[in-house]
């Protein structure tokens, strides 16, 4: 499983300073929350959690103040949930006066896991930048440190590289001031009656909550960027919870006012220090914009975002027809990749059939929300789209869809199949039902992007008790592994899988995951009640 860096720097980018400056109308003031460590801990080993990295408690954090440290010493302290800002202690000396500097590293972890890797070993292909760690030198104590730069975490450790043997360091009131665009404590959550579930709806709260930034980042550990694909799973959990519909105004505005000069659309964008378009395009990211579009309008009709943006969601499938044949088929581009997941082992050509006609039936919504005339020209072109897919890709004798000049039959094929209702509901519950017989465990797919697509065609393929049982042994697996927010990546089968080559550069805190949400609210019939 790999990812391959695009590089285009002949890119000419438009910048829409209008669109740029509604953008910054719906920018959100941040909350901030002043949380304090819990306790002392160690890293032990216990098997069922993640890499048998467990968390055992060896003291209060009141008898912190009190621990001399030197050469070689080391403590851990667990702030008890996962937090998302900057870091602050005091530090002060016994003994005799400073003779030398206090030298210590802070490093940041989001799971036990992550004291395991150290960081001189990691040889992945991200920088190794990302890795939470801090190098800090004192002249003079007593001080209250700041840390000026925010980070990811719940768990802190303190190693002393030196003081002298004069003289001892003391560490206390270890804080962080957390920050987010919402806060869980003040919205209406659900109530379910199996506990499991609650954990998992409340799990997938954090991990929204603390990706929910000036913009709906990817992971506040590493990235921190505007994904499109990732931005249209936010926000339909961010509907069914904190309803924060500013936010998802703002990151569209954001797309849409740095298309390129040919009006395509990056697949991520950053905005820290200021506004700017990644040099990364996928197929069906691009297409998203559409969906994410589509989906704010039917939470709640805009007027003026669908006259603001609907051209530019129009755009892109116009751009898109370089990649349709006139016979219906969709064509792979290697330099505009098919992402659908990390994985790379199976093939993804009828994913993206299917996602051109899922993003096409909502582009036909939208033009007709806005009395677009081209409407009757998407409509000719979804039905030679969908005759093709059911022509050529669908298999009569075996009743799934096949992809790929070998024919491959993968999961993914026949999700994205179903989420474009490409054939007849009873059809779609058949092709579910062989697909959980037949692709069942769940192999090659390695992120919770896509298995929230799998969860949802259970759901609208009426397999609900099967629907229930995967986001138990998926995300509930997470929650068992020690999670306090849901993870960018995770198989089951090899719980310590990274795309990166370490887990310890993995987020584990990635709002893509974040969809129990949503798939609870929409699917399980739930009473809201006030928490």
């Amino acid at each position: 499983m790999a990812f391959k860096f695009q590089i285009h720097s002949d890119i000419k980018f438009n910048h829409n300073q209008n669109f740029l400056d509604k953008a910054d109308k719906y920018k959100p003031e941040l909350n901030h929350q002043v949380v304090n460590g819990k306790s002392i801990v160690e890293v032990v080993e216990e098997e069922t959690k993640l890499e048998n990295a467990g968390i055992k408690k060896i003291g209060d954090i009141s008898d912190l103040k009190e621990i001399g440290m030197t050469r070689g010493d080391k403590i851990i302290i667990d702030f008890d949930r996962h937090c998302v800002g900057k870091f602050s202690i005091h530090i002060e000396h016994q003994g005799s006066p400073m003779d030398a500097p206090l030298a210590f590293k802070l490093k940041f972890a989001e799971m036990p896991n992550e004291f395991n890797y150290r960081s001189e070993d990691y040889d992945g292909w991200l920088s190794k930048s990302w890795i939470q760690e801090e190098m800090i030198h004192l002249d003079k104590l007593p001080v209250d440190l700041e840390l000026p730069r925010r980070y990811s975490f719940r768990y802190v450790e303190i190693s002393v590289i030196d003081t002298s043997p004069k003289w001892k360091a003391y560490f206390s009131n270890p804080k962080v001031v957390t920050q987010s665009s919402v806060n869980t404590e003040s919205i209406k959550k659900l109530k379910l009656q199996d506990p499991e579930l609650n954990e998992i709806y409340q799990t997938g709260l954090n991990t929204l909550r603390d990706c929910m930034q000036d913009v709906f980042e990817d992971g506040p550990k590493r990235d921190r960027r505007l994904w499109l694909g990732d931005l249209r799973l936010q926000a339909l959990a961010n509907y069914a919870s904190f309803n924060n519909t500013d936010l998802v105004k703002r990151c569209l505005y954001l797309f849409g006012g740095m298309t390129t000069k040919d009006g395509r659309i990056s697949a991520n964008v950053f905005t820290n220090p200021s506004y700017l378009p990644d040099d990364t395009f996928m197929y069906d990211y691009s297409l998203f914009f559409i969906s994410t579009l589509y989906d704010l309008e039917k939470h709640e009709y805009d007027p003026e975002i669908l006259k603001d943006l609907y051209p530019v969601a129009k755009r892109q499938w116009e751009y898109m027809q370089r990649f349709i044949k006139s016979n219906g088929k969709v064509v792979q581009d290697e330099d505009y990749v098919t992402f659908v997941d990390w994985s790379t082992e199976f093939d993804k050509t009828t994913s993206a059939q299917a996602i051109t006609i899922y993003a096409l039936k909502q582009l036909i919504e939208l033009a007709e929300m806005i009395e677009d005339p081209d409407k009757a020209k998407f409509e000719k072109q979804l039905t030679q789209l969908t005759e093709y897919a059911k022509s050529n890709l669908f298999d009569a004798d075996k009743q799934l869809f096949v992809s790929g000049e070998n024919k491959e039959i993968n999961i993914a094929s026949q999700v994205w199949m179903v989420l474009a209702h490409v054939m007849d509901d009873k059809t779609n519950h058949e092709i579910m039902t062989k697909t959980v017989k037949k692709l069942f465990p769940i192999k090659g797919i390695a992120t919770p992007y896509m298995y929230h697509h799998v969860d949802q065609a259970l759901f609208e393929a009426g397999l609900n008790d099967e629907a229930i049982n995967l986001m138990k042994s998926y995300w509930g697996k997470m929650v068992k592994l020690g999670a306090d927010t849901y993870w960018e990546a995770f198989e089951p089968e090899n719980p310590n899988y990274s795309p990166y080559g370490s887990p310890i550069v993995n987020s584990f805190c990635h709002a893509w995951s974040c969809t129990p949400i949503w798939l609870l609210n929409k699917f399980v019939a739930i009473k809201k009640e006030s928490d």
